[in-house]
């Protein structure tokens, strides 16, 4: 199987939850209340897109892709209380 990754920005709201982005797909924005559900929600939305694309005859972005195992560096947001 052949993995498409997509480059993704994810940032904390000032009012609470997250937004998170895929900047090579335009319009792929999506907001959630966790950083998990902002990912699962980013997911689907480029899966969404992606799916009409192809219904579309549309070329899908240019992003790397890999083939079976890979690593994915990231980062992940902890919560920290200074004792």
């Amino acid at each position: 199987m052949k993995i498409r990754l997509y480059p993704i920005i994810v940032e904390c709201l000032e009012e609470g939850g997250y937004y998170a982005e895929c900047p090579i797909i335009q319009g792929c924005h999506v907001e959630g209340d966790t950083y998990a559900e902002a990912i699962e929600n980013l997911q689907d939305a480029i899966q969404i897109i992606i799916a009409s694309y192809r219904e579309l005859g549309k070329p899908l972005p240019d992003i790397t892709i890999l083939e079976e195992k890979f690593v994915i560096p990231t980062s992940l947001p902890i919560a920290w209380q200074e004792a």
